[in-house]
């Protein structure tokens, strides 16, 4: 293991963490007798203890197990939005011993089936706003039973003073089909579960990765893989139990899932929760509960700073804030230094890592870095091809040990083993991301093995083009793809957001001309062009891939037309 990085560890925090042997369900009925009046949940103006939590948590558990016959190891559907329900609904499932299975509530009908059949689901809960998705399938796959919430039965009695998102607003529906369940009901009747039993080893998370290279696959957890990342977040943030986290980051992704949502409870902290990303509902969220820790991505960060009301508020009280998914411009991070005092912390993880394995050290952050490898984690970058460990400045794949990674793939031997290698008795995971490790021990992305750009034999990394891009004081967001080209192989293209106060004033052969300036000939844009948004996952991921299919379907077309 390379140990150069612990040079640069935070002060006062061991290098080592031992995963402790009890489950997520522990964590909540711990916090709940410590603190059971305190508040652990802020929604809209509406406010819940810990105590209440644990009760619901308790109630949707039996309910489960007793009128929708759950057992240890089935896989339950989590299909919905950010809310108290997804909460409760988790930690319900794990207190039953079942598998919690969160789904992009993004996804169609025809996406849900996939899960739904993969892992032969009976149960879903879902959002009310997606039981239109849901319902069909009970008549074509395993799915047997919906239980459906209204996030409205959460909201305050009186009007809240926010904005709130109209799914969140409707109130609630009815059902009459069979084997069609409200959650309200569910609640209301006070079904006990049976003993809790759980263990450290139980699978209790199958979360999908997203399937850019192939069909998504399920990521097997235990509560042990997910309590090593927990206690990680807990330790290396400064959370306490008086800590505030704003949970703007989607709860079925891993990152969400695990410093917005886990490691409060650990902690026995609140979580200021929004359904729906709104900066506007953000920010006053932030003076109102004054949040200290916001973990989110870079998309995010990006439209809360060009925010112009920001300057009214006063968000003096955050003291953390974090993220990954991809890295922020350094362009941005100045911006957020200037207006906060403090640099954001960049991490790195996967599905198949639950969140994290590299964080940068809060007091010594490297600007659009990965960081360093987290608790008990040996990181390497090796030759894609030979397999052999790189020194550092070499560019190469990344692999990575540590008791978060994951188990398998569900149902998939063949692919988990093609994604695990041995080296020096460890055996480590093959991320599939392209990085490199300086001198110092801190680790960089260079891209995603399949994003990169072929012009002219010319490697051409989007993400490096992107970071320059961000320079342009122009550009609020940039995504950068390779289109065809008859002479190159591939081109670089760069779609582009303005910012508000440069629409119309500046034109897409000026910001070629100036990137000109700013990288290697065969580096800059060839082409750009300005859009008004992008498309982007759930998590606020820009969908990079789904630009480049439709320069390449337009150049077919215009192949075919010729």
């Amino acid at each position: 293991m390379n140990k150069n990085h612990f040079a640069y560890w935070p002060k006062r925090v061991t290098k080592t963490l031992t995963v402790p042997e009890t489950t997520l369900f522990d964590n909540l009925e711990v916090s709940a007798r410590r603190y059971p009046k305190k508040a652990a949940l802020y929604y809209y103006g509406a406010e819940y203890s810990y105590q209440e939590l644990l009760h619901e948590v308790e109630a949707i558990a039996g309910y489960l197990q007793q009128k929708l016959n759950v057992k240890k190891g089935d896989r339950v559907a989590l299909f919905m939005q950010n809310s108290p329900q997804f909460l409760i609904t988790y930690y319900a499932i794990v207190r039953t011993r079942a598998i919690v299975v969160p789904i992009n509530p993004m996804n169609t009908e025809n996406e849900l089936s996939f899960y739904i059949k993969d892992c032969e689901i009976q149960t879903a809960i879902v959002g009310q706003e997606l039981f239109g998705h849901a319902q069909p399938l009970q008549n074509t796959t395993s799915l047997k039973n919906i239980l459906v919430a209204a996030y409205s039965d959460y909201l305050p009695q009186q009007d809240s003073p926010q904005s709130i998102p109209s799914e969140v607003a409707a109130p609630r529906n009815t059902y009459s089909g069979e084997n069609q369940y409200l959650w309200k009901e569910a609640i209301e009747e006070k079904l006990a579960p049976s003993q809790y039993t759980g263990h450290a080893d139980d699978v209790v998370v199958l979360p999908y990765t997203s399937g850019t290279t192939g069909l998504p696959k399920g990521c097997i957890h235990t509560n042990r893989t997910v309590q090593a990342n927990v206690l990680s977040a807990y330790y290396w943030s400064g959370t306490t139990s008086d800590s505030v986290s704003l949970t703007t980051l989607p709860l079925f992704h891993v990152t969400g899932m695990v410093h917005s949502m886990h490691a409060p409870i650990y902690a026995g902290a609140a979580m200021v929760m929004l359904t729906r990303w709104d900066r506007n509902t953000a920010v006053e969220a932030i003076q109102k509960y004054k949040c200290s820790h916001w973990v989110n991505i870079s998309t995010m960060l990006i439209d809360f700073l060009a925010n112009p009301n920001l300057i009214d508020y006063d968000i003096s009280s955050l003291s953390s804030i974090s993220g990954g998914g991809a890295p922020l411009p350094e362009a941005v991070g100045e911006k957020l230094f200037k207006l906060t005092g403090l640099k954001f912390v960049e991490g790195y993880g996967l599905s198949e890592t639950i969140s994290q394995t590299h964080f940068n050290p809060p007091d010594r952050p490297k600007m659009q870095c990965l960081g360093i490898p987290a608790f008990d984690v040996d990181a390497k970058i090796i030759d894609p091809a030979s397999l052999e460990e790189l020194p550092p400045g070499s560019i190469g794949e990344i692999i990575v040990h540590g008791p978060q990674v994951f188990k398998g793939y569900y149902n998939r031997p063949e692919e988990t083993e093609q994604a695990f290698i041995e080296k020096g008795g460890k055996r480590f995971f093959r991320t599939g991301d392209i990085g490199k490790m300086d001198e110092e021990g801190y680790y960089f992305m260079v891209d995603r093995v399949k994003r990169m750009i072929n012009a002219s034999g010319y490697k051409v990394w989007p993400t490096e083009v992107e970071s320059l891009l961000y320079k342009h004081p122009a550009v609020e967001q940039a995504c950068v793809v390779g289109v065809p080209d008859a002479k190159r192989g591939e081109t670089v293209k760069a779609f582009i957001i303005l910012n508000q106060e440069f629409k119309g004033k500046v034109s897409e052969d000026e910001i070629i001309s100036w990137a000109k300036t700013q990288m290697a000939a065969y580096k800059y844009p060839r082409f750009v062009e300005f859009r008004d948004s992008f498309p982007t996952t759930a998590s606020g991921k820009i969908l990079w891939r789904k630009l480049q299919e439709e320069e390449k379907e337009k150049a077919g077309t215009v192949a075919g037309n010729e």
